[in-house]
């Protein structure tokens, strides 16, 4: 099943700066903003499909939420300075209550060990890898069909911090367009091959700062599990000066 209403990479992104700017206006703590986002997008998730079908403007359900946090916060603890208020999350501070139990985002789902392959192995993947690297690079939906095996499947994995496509995507055609879409509208996007666990994939920058860290399975000249991870936490050891 296909869940793209996240948008692009670059949406998502974008989106997800706009809730920070809203905390770290109203409380000028980065730490407790970044928190803040995080709980606005445990309520997303914590959601079923039909309620958040019936969002017409994730964006502007968001932004109310994230404000409806902040304004808790502050009628919690008015005595505190903003800077001062208790970091919801940390050293046992609980939400509000009136936020609903935190609804974990669908863990990356993990490809099977093999034993360590050898340098024949490797370097085919490789080729194959730095294939998908162009056709991503590019945006070409049918070099990246090309790539992929018939029944290929794509997860992303958001941590809960980006509002990131809930569902694997499933089939050559499907996975090719959720790349395309996802890649589209990435203003000064470096996409890079380098080692992911070992093996050949990808890594997309902004200005030296990783969003998105791309692993790909291979079995002959095919791609067939694409994993793509979205998560800001997991992806600063990525980041470049």
């Amino acid at each position: 099943m296909t869940d793209v209403s996240a948008g692009t990479l670059a949406e998502m992104l974008d989106e997800r700066q706009h809730l920070l700017e809203i905390a770290l206006w109203m409380f000028g703590s980065e730490s407790t903003a970044d928190r803040i986002v995080q709980e606005t997008y445990r309520r997303w998730y914590a959601l079923d499909d039909q309620e958040r079908a019936g969002i017409a403007v994730p964006r502007a359900w968001l932004t109310r939420v994230a404000g409806g946090i902040c304004l808790d916060l502050l009628a919690a603890a008015p005595p505190l300075a903003p800077s001062a208020l208790p970091v919801p999350g940390a050293s046992g501070v609980p939400f509000p209550a009136s936020a609903p139990a935190p609804h974990p985002h669908p863990a990356l789902l993990a490809a099977h060990r093999q034993a360590r392959p050898d340098r024949a192995m490797l370097l085919r993947h490789d080729r194959v890898a730095r294939r998908f690297a162009a056709a991503c690079d590019l945006g070409d939906t049918a070099a990246l069909r090309a790539v992929l095996a018939a029944d290929a499947i794509v997860v992303s994995d958001g941590g809960g911090k980006l509002r990131a496509p809930v569902r694997p995507t499933y089939g050559a055609d499907a996975v090719a367009r959720f790349v395309t879409s996802l890649l589209a509208g990435r203003p000064a996007t470096e996409v890079a091959a380098e080692s992911v666990n070992g093996r050949t994939g990808l890594v997309l920058r902004q200005a030296g700062r990783a969003v998105a860290v791309v692993g790909v399975s291979v079995a002959g000249a095919e791609i067939t599990a694409v994993w793509i991870v979205l998560n800001p936490d997991k992806l600063r050891r990525w980041h470049r000066p």
